[in-house]
C-alpha cells in the first residue's frame, strides 16, 4: 500500500499559477504510474496528468496540455504539479494516485489506479 498526501492548493485568480504537491510513502518500489486527477461538483473524476516511473513518459488531458506540468523527485519521494494560466474551470478537488500495474495508455484512466490521497482544493476566479 502507498500513502499519498497532497498540498498546495488554494483560491488564485484566472491567469494565475499554483503547484501541487503529493508526498508518497509505502511499497514506493512497485509503483508504476502515478498521476493527478480532479473532480468538480456534480461531474466525474477526470485524468489530469499522468507519469510512469519506469522511463517517465507523460500523459496529459487535452484541456490542459501545455499549461500544466507533472514532475516527480525520487530523491524527495514526491509529485508534482505545476498549473500555469489557470481558468476557472480548472477549480475542483484535485488528487494525486498511484497505480501498480496499468497498461501504457491507462495514465488518465482512474479505476485503474490503487491508492488515493484525500484531495487539496483548488478555486479559480474570475
Amino acid at each position: 500500500q502507498v500513502e499519498l498526501v497532497e498540498s498546495g492548493g488554494g483560491s488564485v485568480q484566472a491567469g494565475g499559477s499554483l503547484r501541487l504537491s503529493c508526498a508518497v510513502s509505502g511499497y514506493i518500489s512497485k509503483i508504476y504510474c502515478m498521476g493527478w486527477f480532479r473532480q468538480a461538483p456534480g461531474k466525474e473524476r477526470e485524468g489530469v496528468a499522468g507519469i510512469y516511473t519506469g522511463g517517465g513518459t507523460t500523459y496529459y488531458a487535452g484541456s490542459v496540455k501545455g499549461r500544466f506540468t507533472i514532475t516527480r523527485d525520487n530523491a524527495k519521494n514526491t509529485l508534482s504539479l505545476h498549473m500555469n494560466n489557470l481558468n476557472p474551470e480548472d477549480s475542483a478537488m484535485y488528487y494525486c494516485a498511484t497505480g501498480f500495474d496499468l497498461r501504457a495508455d491507462d495514465a488518465l484512466n482512474a479505476p485503474v489506479y490503487d491508492d488515493w490521497g484525500q484531495g487539496t482544493q483548488v478555486t479559480i476566479s474570475s
